[in-house]
């Protein structure tokens, strides 16, 4: 129970939260499958048959959630994460966002190596010259892994081609 004064997401927020999300992904997969032909054809299934059900799945047991949240948890004011926590939990999430980000547009060994020396330095209290060759180390560690160990191009950026790295 919510005790006097404290703040913080409600857990039945957070639940409810995440039942329409799952519901939403399961609608997606359903429509999906749709597309791709959800019925049953003379040679068998169509491509979206069987996914089509684990759509409908995903959305009976969103439906479920939703309304266990509702009599269970509404109303309540039971805290499912307090401030304090929850910005502990952002303190790595953000990051984590900006690392997607960085990547999509720079490419994984250069997001790789700045989220692990932004990592190092301002979560862990490193020196930027500690963090920093770290981050470069391992990302050319991952690069030497799996563009030359096993062939695996991975998302490359401006700079690697700046490098000649394609």
């Amino acid at each position: 129970m919510q005790e006097h004064g404290e703040k913080g997401l409600p857990r039945f927020v957070m639940e409810a939260g995440v039942a329409l999300l799952t519901g939403a992904f399961g609608v997606a997969v359903c429509y999906g499958s749709i597309e791709a032909g959800a019925g049953w054809t003379d040679m068998g299934p169509d491509a979206g048959y069987f996914p089509f059900y684990i759509g409908l799945l995903i959305v009976f047991g969103s439906l479920v959630n939703l309304v266990q949240a509702l009599v269970k948890h509404r109303g309540s004011g039971e805290i499912f994460v307090d401030a304090a926590r929850f910005q502990a939990v952002l303190g790595f999430f953000l990051p984590l966002v900006a690392f997607a980000a960085v990547s999509t547009f720079l490419g994984l060994y250069v997001g790789t190596a700045l989220y692990i020396a932004g990592t190092m330095i301002f979560q862990g209290r490193y020196k930027w010259w500690v963090g920093l060759p770290v981050g470069i180390a391992v990302s050319l560690f991952f690069f030497v892994i799996f563009e030359i160990g096993f062939k695996v191009p991975l998302l490359k950026g401006p700079v690697e081609a700046w490098f000649g790295i394609y």
